[in-house]
Order: structure tokens, then C-alpha cells, then sequence
């Protein structure tokens, strides 16, 4: 379901699939049970290590995420949208001052009802995979031995197409540091 209505929901036929990325392997691995189906290289936030916190800290952030939405006409090429921030994002938040209640019980009561969580508190937004654009020598070198994104998980345009073929809206997504 498109995030049109502002809603997103696990399609009826859910997928076996799921998927893990592990920040300091930089891989992203589709996963069938616990067997690796297939792994791919991936870029994450250039922040470093550790979780994201805040927007504009450039870091990825670690938890289990849903693949929400689908935009085949991100600047990114292809971007799958994650419902971050998650219930535990939104609690550290309020704990660390970063957030206030009034907007972590709009981000749990929105993951409750299955909408996307607000996308504009301080914790940030616009989570997901994504590829890499217009494709040059020098990008897919970045891609290869850098991470260079903004706090998402960036792969080369053909693995990122190659990907949506196991994918889904409400996919799981786990992040490891």
C-alpha cells in the first residue's frame, strides 16, 4: 500500500523474507529464516559508529525497521522507506530531552495504528535503502569503500533493483551496529 493516505500495512501474502544489515560488515543480507539468501554491499551514514540519535547526526539507525513505501523516482534512484523513527528511537529521545512527550506518544500512537511516525521531530526522518542516483566511476568507488549517506543504507542501482524483487511494504528490516 502507498503511504498516499498516509497509512502502511503488511500485504495479506507476507514474504519469508527479511532483512539485516550489519553496519560495520557493510552488508545487507536477504534472509530466509536464518539462511543468507544473498548478501550485498551497502554504504550507511557517514556519522560513524553508533545509533542515530538526532537529525543531522549522519548516523544509521540500529533497531528493527519496516519497509513502509516505495519511491521509484528518488533522486536516489529507487528509495524504500522505514518507519523510523521506532517505539525505542522515540523513547530514548524522550529520555535524552531530544523530544518532548506530547511527540513520543505521537510517534508511538502512530506506529500503534500503523501509519508512518512523524518524519519532522528531532530525531529526524526519511529513513530507508536507497541507490545511488546517476551512476559514475567515481560513485560507485564512494559506494564501494565509503559511507557516505545521510543515516540510510545506500547499494548500487542494479543491487538495489535486484533487491525489491524480495521485498515488500512491511518487510523487516534489523540494523546491527
Amino acid at each position: 500500500m502507498s503511504l498516499a493516505d498516509g497509512v502502511w500495512e503488511a500485504p495479506a501474502e507476507k514474504t519469508n523474507y527479511h532483512l539485516e544489515f550489519s553496519k560495520s560488515e557493510r552488508t545487507l543480507r536477504i534472509k530466509h529464516g536464518s539462511q543468507i539468501y544473498r548478501e550485498f554491499v551497502a554504504a550507511s551514514g557517514s556519522g560513524g559508529a553508533g545509533d542515530k540519535t538526532k537529525t543531522g547526526d549522519k548516523h544509521t539507525p540500529e533497531g528493527i525497521y519496516r519497509i513502509t513505501d516505495f519511491n521509484n523516482k528518488s533522486k536516489f534512484f529507487l528509495f524504500m522507506r522505514l518507519n523510523y523513527p521506532n517505539v525505542k528511537d522515540a523513547f530514548y529521545g524522550l529520555k535524552n530531552g531530544i523530544i518532548s512527550r506530547n511527540e513520543f506518544d505521537g510517534i508511538v500512537g502512530s506506529l500503534k495504528q500503523g501509519r508512518m511516525p512523524p518524519q519532522t521531530t528531532a530525531l529526524g526522518g526519511a529513513i530507508g535503502i536507497h541507490g545511488v542516483g546517476l551512476e559514475t566511476d567515481e560513485k560507485l568507488r564512494i559506494q564501494a569503500h565509503m559511507d557516505w549517506t545521510d543515516g540510510c543504507i545506500a547499494l548500487t542501482n542494479e543491487d538495489v533493483t535486484a533487491l525489491r524483487a524480495y521485498v515488500q511494504v512491511g518487510t523487516e528490516v534489523v540494523i546491527l551496529q
